[in-house]
């Protein structure tokens, strides 16, 4: 049994649980593993094995983690020869029969970065601190079960951006997307820092007054923690894997500056 470490760009999946007629991570991994050999061509899915978290359409990962039993030379740069390239394995550790990617994590961290250039970050942090604790989520979600969760929410300022730090030992549906949301709500001044105990509370908050899911694009799930469970980078595997998103980095910084440029030249110029 083996658990490799998986980076990827959520923005052409569906999700990464697999689904019929449109690509995911999961799908990405599979059919990885059957072009190795790994997996049998009429096997559903290795043996043994679980992922760490399903996570949405759009969203990406830096540690996303899947486990399986697998012959010792299926590392991680083997892996990546036949992954797509936005998806990347980069490290692995032996781990034991019975590990269990799912249920064996003790902690689960996500970063989201709001776009908010006139947000207030005393007013985001006061949003972070009366988010953080055990917490029945209910009103921020659409899960029936699993809704109370001992959640630590943290949030710095970054140029443009509030970086919102979310991490708890599991999350109900949504939970860290609608986090993002009310305290950019409360950042901007959308929303009185008194709406929170209110979304908190045992009362249902409907209509209007719920709170909307943000976007999945800017969200990440940064680290997945195991106990006991020491993961080795493969160096190969490390250096394509930064290859690859430094290259969709400078890519998303062109496409900013051409986009700037259209827009200052709409703006600032009527002849055109």
């Amino acid at each position: 049994m083996r658990a490799f470490r998986i980076a990827y760009d959520g923005r052409p999946f569906y999700g990464f649980q697999r689904q019929p007629s449109v690509p995911t991570v999961e799908d990405s991994i599979f059919d990885a593993l059957r072009s190795l050999g790994v997996l049998d061509e009429d096997a559903r899915k290795p043996t043994g094995y679980a992922a760490a978290g399903r996570t949405d359409a759009g969203v990406s990962a830096l540690a996303q983690t899947v486990a399986f039993d697998c012959p010792e030379w299926c590392t991680p740069r083997a892996m990546n020869a036949e992954l797509p390239e936005s998806v990347r394995a980069w490290a692995a550790a032996d781990v034991g029969e019975r590990f269990h990617a799912t249920h064996d994590a003790a902690r689960r961290a996500y970063v989201y970065d709001l776009y908010a250039p006139e947000a207030d970050e005393s007013k985001a942090q006061a949003a972070a601190d009366a988010l953080t604790g055990e917490h029945d989520f209910h009103n921020l979600t659409p899960d029936d079960t699993g809704t109370v969760r001992d959640v630590t929410v943290s949030v710095e300022a970054d140029g443009e951006f509030l970086v919102l730090s979310v991490a708890a030992g599991g999350f109900p549906y949504n939970l860290v997307r609608r986090l993002a949301s009310i305290v950019h709500s409360v950042a901007t001044g959308d929303r009185p820092l008194a709406d929170i105990e209110t979304v908190l509370g045992p009362e249902p908050v409907p209509g209007p007054e719920g709170v909307p899911t943000a976007p999945a694009e800017p969200l990440v799930l940064e680290r997945v923690v195991y106990p006991g469970v020491t993961f080795e980078r493969d160096p190969e595997a490390v250096e394509s894997a930064a290859g690859v998103f430094e290259k969709r980095r400078r890519d998303g910084l062109i496409r900013t500056r051409v986009a700037g440029r259209i827009r200052h030249g709409i703006e600032g110029d009527s002849e055109r």
